[in-house]
């Protein structure tokens, strides 16, 4: 996939990322909830059917991971996709609460 635009809608006990290819009308998302201070609680992920199998999730949990890195959270990852894909990066778990 060539273009997705991934944005990031924070409220006050969590918040998503979303993901959207370019052209298409479908979104992807990857929801959190906060637990305490610095932990992100990454607890579902969904892709509409019509944008699976570009990517999309995994690259939502990048962003997830970019992020955490950046600003200084851990994640942790009840979600069963983002916790196979932190199981296929072991470089990731300083980052896993």
């Amino acid at each position: 996939m060539d273009k997705l635009e991934i944005t990031t809608h924070e409220t006050a006990g969590g918040g998503e990322y979303r993901a959207t290819p370019e052209g298409s009308a479908h979104t992807g998302k990857l929801t959190w909830r906060n637990e305490g201070e610095n932990i992100r609680n990454a607890n579902h992920t969904l892709v509409p059917r019509e944008i699976g199998g570009q990517g999309v999730a995994a690259r939502l949990v990048e962003r997830l991971v970019s992020d955490a890195r950046e600003q200084g959270f851990r994640i942790r990852p009840t979600c069963s996709y983002v916790a196979s894909k932190f199981a296929e990066h072991p470089e990731w778990s300083d980052l896993k609460a």
